[in-house]
């Protein structure tokens, strides 16, 4: 990300002065899919793209914004009446208000920002803006009385309320949380955390995006939901206690068998699988076991399209390219339907898996898929 050319930007379209620089990072999901809304943990890291914004307070009681990307310029107040049509200066406008709702006393400001999250490919381009402002605002208006763990939760509060979107924590907790060097996880029952070391040394992570999204995305997501919650309700039976699919073993599950149907007992057979296999990776992660790491993204990818039927036609065709071509670790990231793979790969193995994957996919599908190298890297910060 260029803070300079941000800068330039931001002196063009304002007073040919300068303001303070910052920057919040996009993430990736190293392991733990669907697991967020079952009450058990997630495993994402900050990656280096992201958005940069150059913020100036002006005096006003309006906040004049720039998107250097799509060439827009909006300018709103900071009343609940004032959100502005533009669905990215939305973002920026649910930002404000949510502080000022936590007793920040938001005044107007002249902003101009970019990213190099690449959209659709699952790494939050949203969330890397909403915890950029709410990272700014904090600091430029809130005297940094606002914790890190509630700026996560207003760029959340940001998307129920004024982007349409029902999200969890994750995205902006990777983005405002997020260390070089290491990976979190996240206990989405109780918030706490963990950092763990990410030095994959001789590996490259490496992101291949199918450019494709499937539009029963909302509907399917939708109906895991519900399977798992059937199941939960099914094995609440004999366990009173069962809260969250988090609480139960394949044991209760093979109790609770004939109260459910097929499908739910897959979706719960999967997600179950899947809370272990975080905690399995973290013990890798500490040993240094790259290896295992690698197995077990395998292990979630076939859970994805087989167990819980979330992934697509491309998206298994790039885990089996990744498989030929001696990946140690692939799978689908996100919610399935469409986007990337992430995968762990050797450095000696990297071009030939790129070229092959490239080559293999434009074959069979006729376009070429996208590539992202990530590096795990540090979340929200001030720049200038």
């Amino acid at each position: 990300m260029d803070i300079e050319y941000v800068r330039s930007r931001f002196i063009k379209h304002f007073d040919g002065t300068t303001g303070s620089v910052y920057a919040s990072p996009g993430r990736i999901n190293l392991i733990g899919e669907h697991t967020d809304y079952n009450g058990g943990f997630v495993f994402p890291g900050a990656v280096d793209k992201g958005m940069i914004a150059e913020i100036k307070p002006n005096g006003t009681d309006k906040v004049r914004a720039y998107s250097i990307d799509l060439k827009d310029y909006v300018e709103f107040g900071l009343n609940e009446e004032d959100a502005p049509k533009a669905s990215w200066a939305r973002y920026i406008f649910g930002v404000c208000r949510e502080m000022i709702k936590r007793g920040v006393d938001v005044k107007g400001f002249d902003t101009a920002f970019a990213g190099d999250v690449p959209l659709g490919a699952g790494m939050s381009s949203s969330a890397a803006l909403e915890s950029t402002y709410a990272f700014a605002i904090n600091e430029l208006f809130g005297d940094n009385k606002i914790d890190k763990f509630e700026l996560a939760k207003v760029g959340q509060a940001t998307e129920h309320n004024y982007c349409g979107v029902n999200c969890g924590i994750m995205d902006q907790f990777a983005s405002v949380f997020g260390k070089e060097g290491s990976l979190i996880r996240l206990d989405c029952r109780s918030l706490e955390y963990q950092y763990f070391p990410f030095k994959p040394e001789g590996y490259r992570l490496v992101l291949v995006d199918s450019v494709v999204k499937h539009e029963l995305a909302s509907s399917a997501y939708n109906k895991r939901r519900q399977s798992c919650e059937a199941a939960v309700a099914a094995i609440q039976k004999k366990h009173p206690h069962v809260e969250f699919l988090r609480d139960c073993t394949m044991e209760m599950l093979q109790e609770a068998k004939a109260d459910i149907s097929e499908e739910d007992y897959m979706r719960a057979e999967y997600v179950i699988e899947e809370i272990q296999r975080v905690l399995d990776v973290c013990d890798a992660l500490e040993r240094g076991d790259y290896e295992t790491v690698g197995q077990k993204m395998y292990e979630t990818h076939y859970g994805m399209s087989k167990l819980y039927e979330v992934s697509c036609e491309e998206l298994d065709f790039l885990n089996d390219i990744a498989f030929d071509c001696g990946v140690t670790g692939s799978r689908v990231m996100g919610g399935g339907f469409g986007g990337c793979t992430i995968n762990l790969v050797k450095n000696e193995l990297y071009e030939t898996f790129i070229t092959t994957a490239k080559e293999r996919f434009k074959e069979k599908f006729g376009r070429s898929p996208k590539v992202y190298d990530v590096v795990i890297s540090d979340g929200s910060r001030k720049l200038v």
